[in-house]
């Protein structure tokens, strides 16, 4: 079992930026991927970025490249999602997620422990 605690979301003016964290525990390993998901009212749950745990292979959903970017501090067992350039349509709840096994995923189906969620809330 992994268990994972997001922390960091809040308001932030769009142009601005807000710093997501994940904090997983449990039984981890370096053979499993990391990913953001994020969730609008009235829209499905969308993949936004994941990384590889072991090498630090990062992706990005298109809408956010340049944007945000994704890390990972082995020695705390925490991913990090640094959000610049907030837009209103960035506005969401945003999810941890992590999965087993070889390589990353944009389906949320293929993963399989949750974060309870942060919002992210931008205003124009």
């Amino acid at each position: 079992q992994v268990q994972l605690v997001e922390s960091g979301g809040g308001l932030v003016q769009a142009g601005g930026s807000l710093r997501l964290s994940c904090a997983a525990s449990g039984r981890t390993s370096d053979w499993y991927c990391m990913g953001w998901f994020r969730q609008a009212p009235g829209k499905e749950r969308e993949f936004v970025s994941s990384i590889w745990w072991s090498d630090g292979t990062p992706d990005y959903t298109d809408s956010v490249k340049g944007r945000f970017t994704i890390s990972r501090d082995n020695a705390k067992s925490t991913v990090y999602l640094q959000m610049n350039s907030l837009k209103p349509e960035d506005m969401a709840v945003y999810y941890c997620a992590a999965r087993d096994g070889l390589g990353c995923a944009r389906q949320s189906s293929e993963y399989v422990y949750w974060g309870q969620g942060t919002q992210v809330a931008v205003s124009s």
